[in-house]
């Protein structure tokens, strides 16, 4: 639910008084067990994007709608994408609260989708169920999580929308590397009742993936009862990017021609862009890494019984772990700078309608050749810069947009509005991809 895998993870494997703590035997393994041949994958289908996959009749009408495998289906079980949970587990009693309206409707529920194990690793690799192909490119490229199987799903045309979860990052991050939209939704806005933890009370959401903004559109009518017509008021009040504010925020790091895209992006569209303040760009930065510790720390909390579990890889374990350490280190002060961030973010929000910056600063790396790795995992969460929005608990869409790249057509652009602002979120999302497909 991730795209977690704090930049904790990153100073833990380096700084010495980590070092010297509990996890050396953790750590060991689990860079050997990066270069192991992995086991026999146990998807549901060919290009591993479902754990459970139901296919919809040839004449099939109806929309069609995966479902992340962390939510809730009566009558399945939810693996969590992880081996112990899906050999130890019960179905599930009752549908997660966030699939009330799509049973309702009588959508076309197509399966449950794959995800990184426990949700806690941002490139998408699941050594069990199979990692799921990116179809965006010829070359094998991460799928991005923890909501991998949803953005492929979607990018194969396999569903016409699937639910994500995103906990700092884990619906925008796959979106992007997929070339697909991905809408992370404000913080409690969908009920998360039934749906697998990783910080509920602070960060987790519920979200839709497709490949275009109508789709999203209607992936969000079956999340928010009434959305569709908000969001024609929304298309009504705003037709074009006239009087529409966007501040440009510019993360360090961020590969030239990734911001070029962005930037051409924007300016294709029609909004009116001002950058941002140095500032600013220090609370964010800020931000993003208390977002990681406070996921961090979730994760641990919620998933330390499994230390000691077999059907657990030594990876998953050793993310587990690190969250103990945060705890004990840097949580407490993240928690308390949380108030001074949305307020932060909120004073922009009374200057410029919505913040754009890339979804991410690189293209998505390939995959490793012999499965993942702590190094790995601390490499593709560098190039995230998503973590701030979830921290802040407002909204944020990933929009493919146009890179001049041989192998890879397409970057994204990360759109963050206020609280509750996800009719004219979207609204902003169909100028862009207008503005970039004439």
């Amino acid at each position: 639910m991730l795209g977690l895998f704090s930049l904790c993870f990153q100073i833990a494997i380096f700084k010495s008084a980590v070092i010297r703590t509990i996890l050396p035997a953790i750590f060991l393994v689990t860079w050997l067990s990066g270069c192991a041949i992995p086991r026999i994958p146990a998807s549901a289908t060919r290009d591993h994007a479902f754990i459970t996959y139901w296919p919809p009749p040839n004449d099939n009408k109806k929309l069609r709608l995966a479902v992340k495998d962390l939510i809730d289906m009566k009558g399945v079980v939810t693996t969590a994408g992880c081996e112990f949970l899906a050999k130890n587990s019960s179905p599930a009693k009752q549908d997660a609260a966030c699939l009330a309206i799509a049973r309702q409707r009588g959508v076309q529920f197509v399966g449950k989708t794959n995800t990184s194990e426990l949700a806690l690793a941002v490139s998408g690799i699941n050594e069990y169920f199979g990692t799921p192909r990116n179809p965006l490119a010829r070359w094998p490229l991460i799928p991005g999580g923890s909501s991998s199987g949803s953005a492929v799903a979607v990018a194969n045309n396999e569903a016409d929308v699937a639910f994500g979860t995103d906990s700092a990052g884990s619906i925008r991050i796959p979106a992007a590397n997929c070339g697909i939209v991905g809408l992370k939704t404000t913080f409690g806005l969908v009920l998360i009742d039934g749906v697998y933890p990783i910080a509920p009370n602070l960060l987790d959401t519920v979200g839709p993936m497709a490949r275009d903004m109508a789709g999203v559109v209607e992936g969000m009518d079956l999340l928010q009862a009434g959305f569709a017509a908000r969001y024609r008021q929304a298309v009504i009040a705003k037709p074009s990017a006239n009087g529409i504010r966007v501040g440009r925020l510019y993360i360090k790091g961020t590969a030239p021609s990734i911001n070029r895209a962005v930037d051409s992006a924007l300016a294709a569209t029609g909004f009116e862009v001002v950058k941002l303040d140095p500032e600013f760009t220090k609370r964010w930065d800020q931000a993003q890494k208390d977002a990681s510790t406070v996921a961090a720390v979730c994760a641990w909390i919620y998933n330390q019984k499994f230390l000691n579990q077999l059907g657990v890889t030594n990876r998953t374990r050793a993310i587990v772990a690190l969250g103990a350490i945060e705890y004990r280190t840097t949580y407490r002060a993240a928690l308390r700078r949380q108030v001074a961030w949305k307020t932060a973010i909120q004073s922009e929000f009374e200057k410029v309608n919505f913040i754009a910056l890339p979804t991410m600063q690189k293209l998505p790396p390939l995959m490793p050749p012999f499965g993942g790795s702590v190094a790995f995992e601390a490499r593709a969460l560098a190039l995230q810069n998503t973590q701030a929005v979830n921290f802040a608990g407002v909204p944020a869409l990933a929009i493919p947009v146009p890179i001049p790249n041989k192998s890879v057509p397409v970057t994204s652009l990360q759109l963050v509005g206020p609280s509750r602002s996800e009719a004219a979120l979207l609204n902003a999302g169909r100028l862009v991809e207008s503005a970039v497909k004439r």
